[in-house]
């Protein structure tokens, strides 16, 4: 699950597969269906599909195969050294909170059996499946409780790791569990990220469902992008906040400086090289973008007030005098969890929606904020 701060890290998982090379043997006799992920691909066959994951996390070197099958369909044999699982599956245990959209989405978030630290689920609708006990809570990510998996014995673990550790995987593999990588965080683009409810359609054998909810989000998330395309002006942008003396920033190939520049917005740090963040001295941030138009993701503030309160320098910033200032941290979950972390890269046409809305109000003025709020 992902934890807060700076746009940060999401999820990766590791897989009880064997790594290996793309033999020749697997070339599919029907095409790739992923156009826009770069981390996973969907081969589909007649009553099994091969998936692939190739960028389960930074700096992973192999692919991870699974052949997903219905029930009493042939295998080839040159498939059957790789992980099998028999689809739909009845029972998951995924392992973020970025998963749990998509499982809602597809409408089958009752097969959710288990969840490392449930508090952080933020969606109504599981969290009532939580308060009734039907979906237990699973300790940590990195010590997950292997006596409650082994009882609640699940078709599939959908798992993850930031940084390649895959012991507890390991160890819940020689257990007898299936271990899925799901490396949905790894994408560079909005689309790409959401493309992932295709690879929960393959498990729940729910492909077509998958394939026609993403081509709405891809049909909206284009649509809006002609429109902000179309705009005159491009407002000028600093995002990010100061965290234990240092102002943290998205680098321009991030996520957050992606979606700034396809919402038209001169995102004032988007020739900076790098996925993660930036680490700035707040006198430096000042420097140069004390004139910004918009401040755009402000950490932890949720008041004017309260940015006053930490540092009355702030009041130097154009976006702070004008009250320009947008944050997604303050709509939350019944337990805190910010919405934005659990939502955003499942619906990245209602991020762009937001940030066109903010950046130029005219391009889409029925519009109502969904993840973003103004601060008073």
């Amino acid at each position: 699950m992902r934890h807060y701060f700076i746009l940060l890290l999401f999820i990766l998982g590791l897989t009880q597969c064997k790594n290996t090379d793309r033999p020749e043997s697997l070339i599919a006799t029907k095409k790739n269906s992923i156009q826009h992920a770069k981390g996973f691909s969907i081969e589909k066959h007649k009553g099994y599909s091969v998936v692939k994951v190739s960028n389960a996390y930074p700096g992973a070197t192999a692919f991870y195969t699974y052949v997903l099958h219905k029930k009493g369909a042939s295998i080839p044999d040159s498939l059957k050294q790789f992980t099998a699982i028999e689809v739909p599956i009845k029972k998951v245990i995924v392992t973020s909170t970025t998963h749990i959209p998509a499982l809602e989405t597809l409408g089958v978030e009752n097969t959710l059996v288990g969840f490392p630290s449930t508090r952080y689920i933020s969606s109504e609708k599981t969290r009532t499946l939580i308060d009734a006990g039907k979906v237990r809570d699973l300790g940590s990510n990195q010590g997950l409780n292997t006596e409650v998996i082994l009882d609640l014995q699940p078709d599939v673990i959908v798992g993850f790791s930031v940084d390649g550790d895959v012991k507890t995987y390991k160890n819940l593999e020689k257990s007898g569990q299936k271990i899925i990588f799901n490396g949905d965080w790894t994408e560079k683009t909005p689309l790409g990220k959401a493309e992932w409810i295709k690879f929960f359609g393959a498990l729940y054998d729910l492909d077509e469902k998958a394939d026609l909810l993403f081509a709405a989000i891809e049909k909206e998330y284009n649509s809006v992008l002609a429109l902000a395309k179309n705009t005159k002006n491009q407002p000028t942008i600093v995002a990010g906040a100061i965290y234990e003396d240092q102002w943290f920033l998205p680098q321009g190939d991030s996520w957050a400086a992606y979606f700034l520049k396809e919402a038209h917005g001169n995102y004032l740090w988007k020739d900076s090289k790098g996925t993660g963040s930036l680490a700035l001295s707040f006198e430096s941030v000042l420097e140069k973008a004390q004139h910004a138009d918009f401040w755009i993701g402000p950490g932890q503030f949720t008041s004017i007030q309260e940015i006053l309160d930490n540092n009355p320098n702030y009041i130097h910033f154009k976006a702070v005098k004008n009250k320009n200032v947008y944050s997604f941290s303050t709509k939350k979950g019944a337990t805190g969890g910010i919405i934005y972390y659990e939502q955003a890269q499942n619906r990245p046409d209602l991020v762009l929606k937001d940030l066109v809305k903010i950046l130029h109000p005219d391009a889409l003025p029925n519009h109502q904020l969904f993840f973003f709020e103004k601060l008073k």
